[in-house]
């Protein structure tokens, strides 16, 4: 495989998964108990054989860097690195003012590279996606393209939410079409339309060429989807690849790449959700496909008491590795290392961050813990929404409640 850059947008406010990102960027939230976000596009890389890595970072970085310092360290031999890229200015005095500035303004990480760079993947790093990027890679060298799109397919009806993309019968990109009402169809699968993941492959010469260009123009957005793909549709190969053709390795056949936007509550509660079912889409246990990530030096989860009545129970639960489950009973729970759930404590379809402490008599259904908060006692959260807003917690449109990171919450009082 020819050599490849990979490049990771990782510096979104991330706005819409407030409360989760008040004091965190996006890319560094936790997911699945004791990952975070970021991680899984890192194993995407890791995996298909990118070893050089720049990670382009921006607002409330510092939790990010701390998870990457600790948790990725690279060999610094064969030049493999996994660096983080802090928003410097280095184009003048604003910050990134869209997804192709961010890259603009790092073009010194390309040329200052000491081997050569044939292609850049430039990918987004606040989503959930298992991909085997190397296929990608082998379909742009195929094409013969200058810039290669991934995406996935979606139902008509749910196009609109997306950047729905045009083509023709060889998967060359046509149109662009940004939240459509009426999106345009597969040529090849009606009733379902193409929707960009944001992820792109470009030709390293031509990266260089086109953003630099957009620079210079004053009604551009400087973002790759409102302008630099438009931009390039009439004269560069552009080609879509179906992600929903990529395949990885592992022990049940045929395993396809995964890919799902967390980037509201609801959108991040039903991905997490998704992971305590029978069968999950996102298969954590491949062992051909590891998710390698920071782990705490932790004692295994703990269950005690086997009373009737104080039991400490997980049922179609993921509980990461420090808890101890102290007679309270979990139903679809998703559990970071070091929570503790007290006597008489019932928590159903819920995720609790590290550190998270559960009071006895406690009651909890479909609500998100962020790190660090004390349930007192006899608390009750998800069953009343008004009263969990009146109490400073933010309730999503579909019914989550979530906790910010380190809240107060006043004791419950009983006469």
């Amino acid at each position: 495989m020819k050599t490849v850059l990979g490049m990771i947008l990782a510096g979104g406010e991330g706005k819409r998964l407030f409360p989760l990102t008040a004091d965190r960027a996006k890319p560094a939230v936790p997911f699945a108990g004791k990952y975070r976000i970021i991680d899984f596009v890192l194993n995407n890389f890791v995996h298909s054989g990118i070893y050089r890595i720049k990670i382009l970072t921006q607002f409330k970085s510092d939790s990010l860097n701390r998870h990457i310092t600790r948790g990725w360290p690279m060999p610094a031999i064969y030049s493999h690195y996994i660096d983080l890229v802090p928003a410097q200015m280095r184009t003048g005095n604003e910050w990134y003012k869209g997804t192709a500035d961010a890259i603009y303004q790092n073009l010194n990480l390309i040329s200052d590279e000491t081997s050569s760079v044939d292609y850049v993947a430039v990918f987004g790093g606040d989503h959930i996606y298992r991909m085997d990027i190397s296929q990608m890679v082998d379909y742009h060298q195929a094409k013969k393209a200058n810039l290669t799109i991934a995406a996935i397919p979606v139902p008509v009806d749910q196009a609109s939410e997306f950047g729905v993309i045009e083509v023709d019968a060889d998967y060359r990109v046509v149109a662009w079409q940004e939240k459509p009402k009426q999106p345009k169809e597969m040529p090849d699968r009606p009733g379902w339309a193409l929707a960009s993941m944001g992820n792109y492959i470009f030709d390293k010469d031509v990266l260089v060429d086109v953003i630099s260009r957009d620079a210079n123009k004053e009604d551009s957005r400087h973002d790759f989807g409102h302008d630099i793909i438009l931009g390039m549709l009439k004269s560069h190969e552009v080609f879509v690849y179906d992600f929903s053709q990529n395949q990885i390795p592992g022990i049940q056949p045929n395993e396809r790449g995964y890919w799902r936007d967390v980037g509201t509550l609801d959108a991040y509660w039903e991905a997490s959700m998704d992971l305590v079912s029978i069968s999950p889409q996102l298969n954590l246990y491949n062992p051909d496909w590891p998710i390698q990530t920071f782990s705490y030096q932790a004692p295994p989860a703990k269950f005690v008491f086997s009373d009737h009545e104080r039991r400490g129970v997980a049922t179609d639960s993921l509980v990461s590795d420090g808890c101890i489950i102290s007679g309270g009973q979990l139903s679809r729970c998703i559990l970071s290392p070091y929570v503790r759930i007290n006597s008489f404590s019932q928590i159903e379809d819920s995720i609790l961050m590290h550190g998270v402490n559960v009071g006895r008599y406690a009651r909890i259904r479909k609500a998100i813990i962020d790190k660090g908060v004390d349930i007192p006692p006899h608390t009750r959260i998800g069953y009343n929404a008004d009263e969990d807003r009146a109490r400073g917690f933010t309730v999503s449109p579909g019914g989550v409640t979530a906790v910010p990171k380190g809240m107060l919450i006043p004791s419950v009082n009983y006469v």
